[in-house]
């Protein structure tokens, strides 16, 4: 039976690069994907709080689909279905171009979407109607009243929220390993592979995860600090 010994796995520069190489990639396909979820969370947002009937059916649609479907489901669809139907040439470039984190990047990223879109609906949905009432006599339209007085608000309510699912969705990016993309997990199980020491190996793993989730919801709570109106509770 082999001792506990942890610095059999740290002290070892092939497999610290593995650690450092998979970390990196987490934060590429969580960074991609957050951005993405964003973007498109923005969009969700406006088209559902327009007054098109057909618009927020989509919306509602996209959103059940996103939140009741697996995201391992979600990302094996994208990565084995959807980009098999792309035309030889566009398939091409993305095995050239690292594939499944393109595709980890896109399934996890328009899945988040959904959270990140609910959040922010449940935060404008706090903000006093009488807001929105001002902008207009102030002579805002629609664009600028949401972009300058609906949306910051919207935002710092929704912020603890949007914090819970930005940290999992770094966890969730565990995900693409299985679709071959070489992140954190896929790195430790390479390590575990190589040097037997399961326990050791993915307790390095464990640590690293919790350390980034940690660091995550700390800046997070730094951000609601920040942004927290006076004499708000």
């Amino acid at each position: 039976m082999v001792g506990f010994d942890v610095l059999a796995v740290l002290s070892k520069a092939d497999y610290r690069t593995l650690f450092i190489d998979g970390l990196e990639m987490t934060f590429v396909i969580f960074a991609g994907s957050w951005l993405l979820g964003m973007a498109v969370a923005v969009v969700l947002l406006v088209a559902r709080i327009t007054a098109s009937r057909i618009a927020g059916a989509i919306v509602t649609a996209y959103i059940s689909y996103h939140r009741n479907v697996p995201t391992l489901v979600q990302l094996m669809l994208w990565y084995f279905g959807i980009a098999s139907l792309l035309p030889d040439s566009v398939q091409a470039w993305l095995g050239d171009h690292d594939a499944e984190a393109i595709f980890a990047i896109i399934g996890l990223g328009l899945c988040q979407a959904a959270y990140f879109s609910e959040d922010m609906r449940s935060g404008l949905r706090a903000v006093p109607p009488g807001q929105s009432e001002a902008a207009r006599a102030l002579g805002h339209r629609f664009i600028g009243t949401l972009r300058f007085v609906l949306f910051p608000q919207a935002l710092r309510n929704s912020l603890p929220a949007l914090v819970s699912h930005t940290v999992s969705l770094f966890k969730n990016s565990s995900l693409a390993m299985a679709i071959g993309a070489t992140e954190l997990t896929h790195a430790v199980k390479e390590v575990e592979s190589v040097s037997f020491r399961t326990f050791e190996t993915f307790l390095v793993g464990t640590l690293l995860y919790l350390a980034c989730s940690l660091l995550l919801m700390g800046s997070g709570a730094l951000l609601a600090r920040r942004v927290r109106v006076a004499g708000a509770p």
